[in-house]
């Protein structure tokens, strides 16, 4: 997919440096940009939620809890 960005002119000399310096174009050093932000969000949604459960005390406990609401 293509796609047209806009930057701001000193981010456009970081990214023209960076590229430079790496010998890589400005189309791969957005797209490594974007893939490791997409995996720190991932890992950090991750984080967030691993073991949810067990913060909030006996999971079977509130499952029951929920169940009675049904009822």
């Amino acid at each position: 997919m293509r796609t047209i960005i806009e930057l701001p002119e000193d981010q456009v000399r970081a990214l023209a440096d960076l590229c430079r310096t790496e010998r890589i174009s400005r189309a791969e050093a957005v797209r490594r940009a974007l893939a490791e932000m997409l995996a720190r969000k991932r890992l950090l949604n991750r984080e967030t939620t691993f073991g949810a459960w067990s913060k909030t005390g006996d999971s079977r406990k509130i499952v029951d809890r929920l169940r009675q609401e049904w009822e």
